[in-house]
């Protein structure tokens, strides 16, 4: 069985985010002659690469597909010593070899050890990963890919949107877009007109009615007997993705234009539900009728965040012998030139985007590509021209098709392809549930989240300790309310010591600890209001519901995403050959048991 490297198991986040140091001189390497170019790798004869045929399984349950091994017949002719230099207890070994490693990590310029683990830009594990293992990567483009700007895009939809449900009779003059008013991770319920965040049970924390927030009494009132349940689609609606943004923001202000009267009759009878669907048709005929695509198509650099490290990042997998694929549900020639936009100015040596990825499938259909079968075509020509196709091969262009077709086509099956992509649905659940493909969610969102986490620690620990202060003055009155109980009953007291109280100092102690705790209540209440505004002043922070537990969205995301992380190129700050190891799970119970002697 297979052993894992320490070195291999290293993190690291991007340069930005570390203090200064000096790094090593950049080298050109453009000049390189033919010969050198087509030379044998150097390492090819030090080194083994493990195959499929003989990989194993380590301790973590991870494959050896992909690791390097010594070659010993090499080590003998070369008269080094592969075991003598490492003499002595293992565990003395690795410590000296382990300092020396971060010391030649820092003069390299290196990011180290574990440094991954307190960067926005890290790359969080919920699965332990060996990326090694990973023969194909899969990409989903937008939000993945190349992100927009959400004023931007999500902008020009909701005016698209309102400009056809003015058509369709809906007042909607003098309404704007607010993304302000939503967040990733919340539910729309489509019964009441509201919009709820869930916390990892299912249990409703806070909720928007239209556009106003509820009270945390109306909340009870309302969902204290209800749990949000995902699998009621008729019912509710899961904002998975940036793209959920203008049609929520959309809908929550018509749900204030119907209470408020202002819906006609003239668009026949309406309720919560029917307003959904007529927002949601209004949205979907914006897409359909290729009016918007058509506008960033024209100017992309008003709606595309350019990310010079991306193309790189994938660069650096495919020189890895990863085999990359494009899967998206968006277009060829919207496609095209998105990726020709986001791409090709960034990468080396006059390679274009097609040059990066051994297979394209666009219009995909996700998450019916996952999922079952649907006719494949291939794109054959530049204004998108399509013929049937029964057998995808490598380095063609495809519209259609299924995951099952590429599975073939690439002879890579189930957990030896990584798939990326924003939605945890679509993209994540789905090729991980009938494929068990591993999968990586890009959110990104967590770069924001985690400044505000960082920036609200004070808050949070002046928040825990009232709470705290209010636990010990809680314990000392239940136990002095069960004394009273028992005097009444004429029974004896927990202790003697308690037993002994007199009545008026027992009720006396009962009473100011009633006023401390009140007044304790009055000055927490609003702190717990205003914890995780500095994200969002509606909805807290992303990943949580209240101050102690995980918000529904952290759940999908632990459920389905192998990794996470905010954007594609902070892969460019690891390596391609990196081993993500998941974090200790904590338990109720941890913080007792780890006091036992």
């Amino acid at each position: 069985m297979a052993a894992i490297s320490a070195a291999s198991t290293f993190m690291a986040f991007p340069k930005s985010q570390f203090p200064s140091r000096r790094r090593p001189p950049m080298i050109c390497l453009c000049n390189l002659d033919e010969k050198a170019a087509t030379a044998t790798p150097l390492g090819a004869e030090a080194f083994r690469l493990t195959s499929s045929s003989k990989s194993e399984v380590d301790y973590l349950g991870q494959s050896t597909r992909g690791d390097l091994n010594v070659n010993l017949e090499y080590l003998q002719s070369s008269d080094v010593d592969g075991h003598g230099a490492f003499e002595g207890p293992i565990e003395d070994v690795a410590k000296v070899e382990a300092q020396e490693a971060e010391d030649l990590l820092m003069r390299l310029g290196f990011p180290g050890p574990y440094s991954g683990m307190h960067s926005s830009r890290g790359i969080f594990c919920s699965r332990t990963l060996n990326l090694r293992s990973i023969s194909a990567i899969g990409y989903d483009m937008d939000y993945t890919l190349m992100h927009y700007n959400v004023m931007a895009w999500e902008g020009r939809a909701y005016d698209y949107c309102m400009e056809n449900l003015r058509n369709m009779g809906f007042p909607v003059d003098g309404l704007s877009f607010d993304p302000n008013l939503v967040i990733r991770g919340l539910v729309i319920d489509k019964e009441k007109g509201n919009l709820v965040k869930a916390d990892r049970f299912g249990y409703v924390k806070r909720a928007m009615h239209g556009t106003t927030m509820l009270s945390t009494r109306a909340v009870s009132e309302i969902y204290g007997r209800e749990l949000v349940d995902l699998r009621k689609e008729n019912r509710w609606e899961f904002l998975n993705t940036f793209f959920s943004v203008s049609e929520a923001v959309a809908y929550m202000q018509m749900v204030d234009r119907l209470d408020a009267g202002a819906v006609t009759s003239e668009v026949g009878p309406m309720d919560y539900k029917g307003l959904y669907k007529a927002v949601g048709k209004a949205l979907f005929r914006a897409h359909v009728e290729g009016q918007l695509k058509s506008e960033i198509m024209s100017k992309p650099e008003l709606f595309v965040e350019p990310d010079p490290e991306l193309p790189l990042a994938l660069l650096d997998q495919k020189e890895a012998g990863k085999k990359l694929l494009l899967i998206t549900n968006s277009d060829y020639l919207y496609s095209d030139k998105m990726m020709q936009h986001s791409f090709n100015r960034f990468l080396p040596n006059d390679l274009g985007w097609r040059d990066l990825f051994d297979m394209v499938i666009v219009s995909a259909r996700k998450p019916e590509f996952f999922q079952m079968s649907h006719p494949m075509y291939e794109v054959v020509t530049d204004g998108g021209l399509l013929r049937p196709c029964f057998k995808a091969q490598t380095g063609g262009l495809y519209s259609g098709g299924s995951a099952q077709m590429v599975e073939n086509s690439l002879g890579i099956h189930g957990d030896e392809i990584l798939y990326v992509g924003d939605h945890i649905y679509t993209d994540v659940s789905q090729s991980k549930l009938h494929l068990r493909w591993r999968t990586a969610l890009i959110c990104r969102e967590l770069e924001e989240e985690y400044d505000a986490l960082i920036c609200s620690r004070d808050h949070r620990a002046s928040l825990i300790e009232l709470i705290n202060k209010k636990q010990v003055l809680g314990d000392l009155f239940n136990q002095l309310r069960l004394a009273l109980q028992r005097r009444n009953k004429l029974r004896p007291a927990q202790t003697f010591a308690a037993t002994q109280m007199d009545d008026q100092e027992l009720t006396e102690n009962m009473q100011k600890l009633l006023i401390l705790m009140q007044r304790l209540d009055q000055a927490i209440a609003p702190m717990m209001e205003r914890d995780g505004e500095l994200f969002s002043e509606r909805w807290g922070f992303l990943s949580r519901a209240g101050l102690w537990d995980k918000s529904h969205l952290m759940r999908q995301i632990e459920k389905y995403a192998d990794i996470y992380t905010s954007r594609v190129s902070n892969f460019l700050h690891y390596t391609p050959f990196m081993y993500f190891n998941s974090q200790e799970q904590t338990l109720a119970h941890d913080s007792y048991s780890s006091y036992c002697e």
